[in-house]
C-alpha cells in the first residue's frame, strides 16, 4: 500500500530528506487511528499524550485572547511577558536565575531543537547521544549533515550515563552532547553529579528538560542551567501542563547564541501564535497546581503498568524514575520489535511503540506510555495476556 502511494525515489528531491527516518511512534499511532475509523477498539500506549485536560486557566486565556483579536504577529522571540514568566518559573524550579532575553519561544519543543541543531551542527560534526534515545535527536543531527555517535546506557543500571564512556567516544569532530532527564523512552533520571561530570568534558550541552517535574521515588531534578559548559535547555508545555496540542515550547540559550537563534527564528518560525502564548502565560501563573495531581496519578499508574507487564513476562529490571514511559524487554515474544508492535496492534488493538524507534540498543523492547487511565492499563494488560501469556 505504502509503496504504491509513495514512490521509493524521486530524482528532484534533496538527498537531505533521505536521512530522516520515519517516526515509528507516529506510524503506529496513524495505523491505530485508521483501525479506529473502521470501528476497532484501540488502546493507545504508543504516544506520549497525557490524558489530563489542559489547565482551565490556559483554555480561558486562549478564548479571551481570540475574543480580543490577539491573532497577529508577535516578536519572533516570543512575547516579553511570556519570556519573563518562563524565566521566573524556571528559576523557581531550579534555583538558577534566567535572563528573559535568553529565552526563544517556539511552536513546540521540536522546532526549538531544530533551531539549536541548525546553529551547532555543520556537515561532518559529531553529536554524542546517550542510547536509547528520542528518535528526533539523530534525525535532526543527520538532517544538518552531522553524525550521531551513540553512548550505550545499561538497562540494569537504570540507563545511567557514564561520563567515562562519553569521554572515550569524543573526537576532534565532536561538537555537542545531548542529555535528557527524565528521559524518553526509558524514564531514566540522572544524578546532578552526572551532569557535573559531563559538563567537565567541555562540550556544549543540549538538554531536553520537557519531562522535568514528572519525577518519582524522590528522584532528583536535573538541569543543564548553571553548568560550566555552554548549555541549550529545551522545554515546553506539552508534558508538565498537558498542553500537547497547543504546540508551545522554548529554548534557553547561552547569551552569545541568542542573536543567531533569534535570526533563525525570524526566518523559519516568524512568530508563535499570540493567543497560544497567552495560554502559556496563564499556565505558568496559575496552572502549576495541577502538576502534583498528575504526578501522583502517573506514579500509581507506573507501578500498575510495570507489575502487570512483569506478570506477562516482559523484562523490566529497574523501575523508571521519571516521565511516563516503560521500556520493557520483549525479546521472548519476538526478535523484531517493529513486527511485534504492529502484530499486537492488529491482533489485540493495543498500540505500543517498537523499541527500534529508539535505536539499536532498544531493539527487542517495546515502549508503553502510562499517561492513560487505570481502566485502559488494565484492559491493555488483559488483551496482551491473552495473546502473549
Amino acid at each position: 500500500m505504502w509503496a504504491a502511494r509513495y514512490p521509493a525515489k524521486v530524482t528532484y528531491f534533496s538527498d537531505r530528506t533521505d536521512v530522516m527516518a520515519p517516526f515509528l511512534a507516529m506510524e503506529v499511532f496513524e495505523r491505530a487511528v485508521a483501525l479506529e475509523a473502521e470501528g476497532r477498539s484501540i488502546l493507545h500506549f504508543e504516544v506520549g499524550e497525557p490524558d489530563f485536560a489542559a489547565p482551565s486557566c490556559a483554555i480561558t486565556a486562549t478564548c479571551e485572547a481570540l475574543g480580543s483579536n490577539r491573532t497577529r504577529y508577535t516578536d519572533s522571540r516570543g512575547l516579553l511577558e511570556l519570556r519573563e514568566a518562563i524565566a521566573e518559573e524556571k528559576e523557581s524550579r531550579t534555583g538558577i536565575q534566567v535572563d528573559p532575553d535568553q529565552v526563544i519561544v517556539t511552536p513546540g519543543t521540536s522546532p526549538a531543537m531544530l533551531l539549536v541543531f541548525s546553529l551547532l551542527v555543520s556537515p561532518g560534526d559529531e553529536v554524542l547521544i546517550p542510547a536509547p534515545y528520542y528518535p528526533c535527536y539523530p534525525n535532526f543531527v543527520r538532517f544538518f549533515g552531522g553524525v550521531p555517535v551513540y553512548v550505550p546506557c545499561d538497562p540494569e543500571r537504570g540507563f545511567r550515563i557514564e561520563a567515562s564512556r562519553v569521554k572515550s567516544l569524543m573526537t576532534g569532530r565532536t561538537k555537542a552532547l545531548i542529555l535528557s532527564s527524565p528521559a524518553n523512552p526509558t524514564g531514566a533520571v540522572q544524578e546532578p553529579s552526572v551532569y557535573q561530570e559531563l559538563s567537565n568534558l567541555g562540550l556544549p550541552i543540549v538538554s531536553d528538560e520537557i519531562y522535568d517535574g514528572l519525577l518519582y521515588d524522590e528522584a532528583p531534578s536535573c538541569t543543564a542551567l548553571g553548568l560550566d559548559s555552554p548549555s541549550f535547555v529545551l522545554d515546553g508545555f506539552s508534558k508538565r501542563y498537558a498542553m500537547t496540542g497547543f504546540r508551545l515550547g522554548y529554548v534557553i540559550a547561552p547569551e552569545e547564541a541568542v542573536r543567531k537563534l533569534h535570526t533563525l527564528a525570524q526566518n523559519t518560525l516568524i512568530s508563535v501564535s499570540d493567543f497560544v502564548q497567552r495560554a502559556g502565560i496563564a499556565a505558568l501563573r496559575d496552572g502549576f497546581s495541577t502538576l502534583g495531581e498528575m504526578r501522583d496519578a502517573y506514579d500509581a499508574r507506573r507501578i500498575r503498568m510495570v507489575n502487570g507487564l512483569r506478570r506477562i513476562g516482559f523484562s523490566i529490571p529497574v523501575l523508571p524514575r521519571g516521565a511516563f514511559y516503560v521500556l520493557a524487554g520483549a525479546k521472548k515474544f519476538g526478535e523484531s520489535s517493529r513486527n511485534l508492535a504492529f502484530s499486537l496492534l492488529e491482533r489485540t488493538g493495543v498500540a505500543v511503540t517498537p523499541g527500534i524507534d529508539f535505536g539499536d540498543e532498544a531493539e527487542g523492547f517495546l515502549r508503553f506510555c502510562y499517561a492513560v487511565s487505570d481502566e485502559t492499563i488494565d484492559e491493555g494488560l488483559i488483551r496482551l495476556q491473552k495473546v502473549l501469556g
